[in-house]
Order: C-alpha cells, then structure tokens, then sequence
C-alpha cells in the first residue's frame, strides 16, 4: 500500500485496451465508471503537489490500471538528464505507482533550453551509449524498468549507421528496458521517409515489447508531396489499423492505449475507438 493513498492497490495493466485521461472527461468518468481496460497520463502533469488533477487522478488509481508516459525528461541529451525533473518523476511515481513507466527515444533540451518537440536521434554508437546510460540512471533512481517509445520522424540524419528497429532492440538489451511500440509513429516515420513499415515491425524483437500506441495522424501537403504530421488529433487510420494487426500476430496481444491529445473528442468516441482495438486484441494470447 501507498503511505500517500492507503487504498492504492495493485492492478497491472492488462493486454487489453486504454484511453488518455482527458480533464474535459473527468466528471463523466466519475459519473459513468466507463468499461475500458485501462488509463495513461502524462507524468508532467502530475508533477505538482495538489489541485483538482491529483483528485480525479487518485480515485482514477483506486479502480483503473494506470500508466505514466513521459514527454520532457530528454532520454537523448549528451549533458544527461536534469535533476529536478527527474526527482519530479520519481515522486509522481511514487505517489501513483502506476504498472507502466515510459518515455521518448528523443531528445528535448539543448544547453539548458527546452525545446517543444520530441526530435529524434541519428542512430549512431554515440548515441546509443548516451541513451542507455540515460536510462541506466533514470531506472536506478525509479527502481524499476520503463519502456521507450520509437519517435515518429520527417526527415533521416546523414551519418545514421544502424537502422531504427536495431537501434531500439539494442536499447532495450543493453538497459533492461521495455519497448513501448508506436504503431502510428511507424507509420507516420516509414511514409515521411520511405521506409517499409511491415519491415520495420517484423524486425522488432517479441519480448521486448510491453506496450502499443494507435493513434490519428494529420496530412500537409508541402510542395508535390504529402507529409503525416503525427498529431494525435483524429481516429486511428486504416493503414494503422492494418498494421497494429500485423504487430498482433508477429508480437502478441500487449497493452494497446488509443492516444488522442488535440481536437479532443467525445469520451464516448474515444471508447469506440479502445472497443475496435479490444476487438482486435480478442482471441490473442500475449507473446511469451
């Protein structure tokens, strides 16, 4: 039990389907106790010591299963991670003891400045070495495993020496870490740079993977071509859909969380999008 929440108790996230946790949706979750498998939030908005979010968050915790996913700690940054905000999260964690844990294979922050988007690495031996020892310290000070997200990309640096997929499998072999496995970021990355997403999932080792991400993507167009902007603002399309069943039968059933964080709908449209995912996850056995 909690010393913070004595009534706190265990409910691992199962292999089934979540939804974001949305403030516009609190009141109507207290009042409906909706049928959904589980909740995620964003740790950073949890990072304070009270308010109305602590509130609803808590007796979210005494009934749901919950994940904390992380989008400023900076796993990819050469001067390491911050201090404070690292602490920050270890107290949230502590606080909520959610089952999932996770962050970006990204970096945010140069010399001091926070910059609003997650950019991605070059894969390279440099990189890989700062990213792990990251995740090293970030691990020892939680005192538990996290996953890590693949980024979703527009363009692909020059001196990459180690393809997307091997990086991420190599990451989480050197660190102990979980994969948490964006289906709509494969997407959005392997048609913004000519990528083969069916490959790239077929190249992710099973047992790595504790988690899925689907969400709605935008299109801009810029000069003769199309660009996915990965916007988390609509439904889940059907090319994702397709390709969350091919990770289902090459990986397993995981937890499988709908992301919706701009244009946020209804709380019902956000169910149906998590029932068409649970349908999917049906009659799959979790991969060993």
């Amino acid at each position: 039990m909690s010393a913070s929440n004595p009534h706190l108790v265990d409910m691992p996230v199962p292999a089934s389907a979540g939804i974001g946790l949305k403030s516009c949706h609190f009141e109507e979750i207290l009042d409906t106790r909706p049928d959904v498998g589980w909740f995620e939030v964003h740790t950073e908005n949890y990072m304070g010591e009270g308010g109305l979010a602590h509130y609803f968050l808590e007796w979210i915790r005494e009934r749901y299963p919950l994940s904390m996913h992380g989008v400023g700690l900076s796993l990819g940054s050469a001067a390491g991670l911050d201090p404070d905000h690292v602490e920050r999260v270890r107290r949230a964690v502590d606080r909520y003891r959610p089952d999932l844990v996770s962050e970006h294979v990204s970096f945010s922050t140069v010399d001091g400045k926070f910059l609003n988007d997650l950019l991605p690495l070059p894969y390279t031996e440099e990189a890989l070495d700062i990213i792990c020892r990251n995740i090293d310290h970030l691990q020892e000070t939680l005192g538990r495993p996290i996953l890590v997200e693949n980024p979703s990309t527009y363009l692909e640096y020059n001196l990459s020496k180690i393809s997307e997929p091997e990086f991420l499998n190599e990451v989480c072999r050197r660190t102990g870490c979980g994969l948490l496995l964006d289906i709509n970021n494969i997407y959005v990355s392997c048609w913004n740079c000519g990528g083969d997403a069916a490959a790239y999932i077929r190249q992710i080792t099973p047992r790595h993977v504790g988690e899925y991400h689907l969400a709605g993507h935008a299109e801009k167009k810029w000069q003769d071509r199309i660009i996915r902007i990965d916007d988390h603002g609509s439904n889940v399309c059907g090319r994702v859909w397709q390709l969350y069943d091919l990770a289902l039968d090459c990986i397993g059933a995981r937890p499988t969380l709908v992301e919706w964080d701009c244009n946020i709908p209804s709380l019902m449209t956000l169910l149906q999008e998590a029932g068409r995912a649970e349908n999917a996850l049906a009659g799959r056995e979790a991969a060993q």
